[in-house]
């Protein structure tokens, strides 16, 4: 992987992060109606795993999908007006921010009910598989998605038939307020539970964009080959509040010394510092990348503004097939 790829990587996760920023400041003046999950933090994994991703692989995921969308290549402005309920976002305005879809890059939906997401993936690399199609399916789910019984019968069709499936766990340590030593024993790994069913897998810092870019190409890889499904978790941390765009550390289910801790391991101040330490990139041109961001998320909000609302007539489409 050259420079070329590393600069896009930050730019990917400082994109990210300005979006979700942006939305966190607009988000009080209450045109945004419908909830958010913020990703604030988490922006390495969601670059580092879609630059291995061509543009006719799929893509699914959660709640917290803001920074998977935009990796992918999803329309700025179709997100944007999604989450201000407007008839251009990209579900018609009748989704918002854990309803995303953008078929032209083959980004299929995300969902918020905890694991649904994966059975359905499971079920599009299935079909791939049964038309002969080389596509790969990434999913992207957090450690609760891993306490349902789909996520067991997922992995267990997957490798059975084996399927081009990537199943891919941000483990952030939180399911909404209750932490992994409540929701899980002690000794599980997820990986092992992988390995179990005969499904390849790597386990990974999720703040260190260079180590989740080379574990996800390796994963790819082997996907390819026709080795079937692969597995990857990521550590990492979601820095702002489970739902909102506030931060909620008083609220005592984590500490404000925890939360700082992991602040300092922010994924594009580390990788910031690296590229600059090999030459890669100066503040002249980190300037540059921050005002073409700025000018793109401008426009994006305008459109938003301006688009009108969805009509009341098309409450009831799309509610099923062909209608």
């Amino acid at each position: 992987m050259d420079s070329e790829h590393y600069l896009s990587l930050y730019y990917k996760m400082v994109r990210i992060r300005s979006v979700e920023e942006a939305i966190a400041d607009a988000y009080p003046e209450q045109k945004m109606r419908c909830p958010v999950h913020l990703c604030i933090g988490q922006e390495a994994v969601a670059a580092g795993v879609c630059a291995h991703l061509r543009r006719e692989d799929y893509l699914m995921s959660n709640h917290r999908s803001h920074g998977h969308y935009l990796a992918k290549g999803g329309n700025l402005k179709a997100m944007i007006a999604e989450i201000a309920g407007k008839k251009t976002g990209c579900s018609g305005g009748k989704g918002g921010s854990m309803h995303l879809v953008d078929l032209d890059e083959n980004i299929m939906g995300t969902t918020p009910i905890v694991g649904s997401i994966i059975p359905i993936a499971t079920g599009i690399a299935f079909g791939t598989s049964l038309k002969g199609e080389k596509n790969i399916t990434a999913v992207f789910f957090g450690d609760a998605a891993t306490e349902e019984g789909v996520f067991f019968e997922s992995l267990n069709f997957a490798a059975l038939k084996v399927l081009p499936i990537l199943f891919v766990c941000e483990n952030n340590f939180f399911s909404v307020y209750s932490p992994l030593s409540v929701r899980q024993p002690e000794k599980r790994n997820n990986t092992a539970i992988a390995n179990a069913f005969g499904i390849s897998g790597l386990e990974g810092d999720g703040n260190d964009a260079i180590q989740v870019s080379k574990l996800a190409r390796q994963a790819v890889e082997h996907i390819r080959e026709g080795k079937g499904p692969f597995y990857l978790e990521f550590t990492t941390y979601r820095w702002r509040e489970h739902c909102g765009p506030f931060y909620d550390n008083h609220l005592g289910y984590r500490s404000e010394n925890e939360c700082q801790e992991w602040e300092k391991k922010c994924p594009i101040k580390r990788l910031k510092e690296y590229l600059i330490k090999e030459g890669m990139l100066g503040e002249e041109e980190d300037v540059i990348i921050r005002e073409k961001i700025y000018h793109e998320l401008n426009e994006a909000f305008q459109h938003a503004e301006q688009s009108s609302l969805p009509d009341s007539g098309s409450l009831l489409e799309h509610l099923y097939s062909g209608s």
